[in-house]
């Protein structure tokens, strides 16, 4: 259970990171997108969606990596192993959760940008 709750604090900070450069780096286009009309919501929408698709694919990642290691481990050592629908399904709602929980504060900042003082960004 710690182990693993450190793994999901882990990789939702680094999530957290990766979406706090992209808004850095695309602050311009960000920019650009309000001027022409896009709402607040909108951004916070487009970088949430980003957020979930990075943690949904490394949830995806993660649940192929355990059942191969659990094939792995049932067939070199002769262990028993199950994978139940629930548990992978649980996981798959955890990756979400984590998306969207650390994905929410760079969306929010994301959002929370002027146009004009993210046009005039370097």
């Amino acid at each position: 259970g710690g182990i693993a709750a450190v793994s999901l604090l882990v990789g939702g900070i680094g999530i957290m990171n990766i979406m706090l450069v992209s808004v850095t780096e695309r602050t311009r286009e960000i920019g650009l997108r309000k001027a022409v009309g896009a709402t607040q919501a909108d951004v916070l929408l487009q970088f949430l969606v980003e957020a979930v698709l990075l943690s949904v694919s490394g949830g995806v990642l993660g649940i192929l990596v355990g059942a191969v290691g659990a094939q792995l481990l049932s067939r070199t050592l002769g262990w028993a192993t199950i994978m139940s629908v629930q548990a992978t399904l649980l996981a798959f709602v955890f990756s979400v959760a984590v998306g969207v929980f650390f994905g929410y504060y760079p969306a929010r900042r994301a959002a929370s940008l002027h146009p004009i003082e993210a046009l005039r960004y370097e």
